[in-house]
């Protein structure tokens, strides 16, 4: 039998830190370090100056959280319950930074592992995993987004190589990356290709200004006559299958991370309503005040229970699509909803950078529409429970 939560941990009801294990928990504690100290004192100003931190992508590196659920090539191979308690923290921070690990990890870095040759692997993950080379993830366009099979982008064979024409729009990381995974219909169906960035013809526009993820960096691509050689194609990736494998690596770790932004901001609404003085009781002592509390308090614990219960399925090798999308829709959807209760519990002081749910309310617009929007993943579901698929 667990034991109960203690005094010290009220926020904990159903104390799921028993259901984590020590190494776990050490795991988290260093990520939830790391956080306090390089992310929280900066984020403010890092959000208002729309400026990425790019200095600490080598200590991202050096803490094993890129590409940290993969396995050789100097990847770490931490456990799937390892990499989303690592989201969960670095977007208790800041959306924007669990947006680098996972486009890093889950997206570029997942599509080489998955489906490049050996030489692939070898060549770039070594220095993925240590933040030394950054790389992006190019699917999405601009009038391809839940609906990828209509993307324009095409390469065409020519002589021993390829030629890549074409635009992707919303691309993390792209104007500081060195190598991007780019999806291209061919006359055989989408494939996957390795483009390094500075290849003529191949250019990253910074998509601003933003009033969602400032602290991280999207981009539009455009490609002119990109001449690839042979060897640019992931081998192993033929068809929708290739990026949609990558994306639900990334949906998983969004599971965790929405849970990451609605505790944080349930914690400084919890914080400033036992501090702030009205009619001279503190806001907390209030009926309406902890109903808001108590609302966003149930929703953090189911969805981090269902963040660890997905956790362990994929540890298993026994998660569906289906279920990631379960996560996906849920904790985004609960957690925008905690974002904004708890801004209101702030009041006006909540519209500043001084305090973090509006922040994390702004961010989570982002993260509710990409990897999947809401519409897609409940049309995803509705389709699994009734049989009858209803995108068109």
């Amino acid at each position: 039998m667990p034991n109960p939560a203690p005094p010290a941990n009220r926020s904990d009801v159903l104390n799921l830190d028993a259901l984590l294990t020590a190494d776990e928990v050490a795991l988290r504690e260093k990520v939830r370090a790391f956080v306090e100290a390089r992310i929280r004192p900066n984020i403010a100003a890092w959000y208002e100056d729309a400026v990425f931190p790019a200095d600490i992508v080598p200590e991202l590196g050096a803490l094993g959280l890129l590409g940290m659920h993969l396995s050789g090539y100097g990847c770490p191979g931490r456990s799937a319950v390892e990499y989303g308690l690592a989201a969960m923290e670095l977007e208790a921070g800041d959306s924007g930074l669990r947006t680098f690990v996972s486009v890093q990890g889950s997206l570029a870095m997942s599509a080489i592992h998955k489906w490049g040759s050996e030489e692939q692997k070898n060549k770039y993950l070594p220095g993925m995993a240590k933040g030394e080379i950054i790389g992006c993830f190019g699917l999405t366009e601009a009038t391809a987004g839940s609906d990828p099979s209509s993307m324009a982008t095409f390469a065409r064979r020519e002589g021993g190589g390829w030629v890549l024409n074409g635009a992707k729009r919303w691309i993390g990381l792209a104007s500081i990356a060195q190598i991007a995974v780019i999806w291209a219909m061919t006359d055989d169906g989408v494939r996957g290709f390795l483009v390094p960035t500075d290849t003529p013809g191949f250019s990253a526009t910074v998509i601003e200004p933003k009033l969602s993820m400032r602290a991280s960096i999207q981009c539009e691509l455009a490609f002119d006559g990109v001449r690839l050689p042979a060897d640019a194609v992931l081998p192993g990736a033929k068809g929708l299958r290739g990026p949609f494998s990558c994306l639900n690596e990334a949906r998983y770790g969004i599971i965790w991370g929405a849970m990451g932004a609605a505790r944080d901001s349930y914690e400084a609404a919890l914080k400033h309503s036992l501090e702030r003085l009205q009619f001279d009781k503190p806001l907390a002592a209030y009926q309406i005040t902890q109903q808001k509390l108590v609302d966003m308090l149930l929703e953090i614990q189911k969805g981090t229970l269902l963040a660890i219960h997905t956790g362990r399925m994929k540890d298993a090798g026994t998660l569906e699509p289906v279920q990631i999308s379960v996560g996906k829709l849920n904790n985004c959807r609960e957690a925008i909803q905690i974002c904004r209760d708890a801004r209101t519990i702030l009041g006006g002081n909540g519209i500043t950078l001084e305090h973090s749910p509006l922040r994390h309310a702004n961010n989570l617009e982002s993260v509710r529409t990409y990897e999947g929007t809401d519409e897609v993943h409940t049309l995803l579901l509705g389709s699994h429970i009734t049989g009858i698929p209803a995108f068109r």
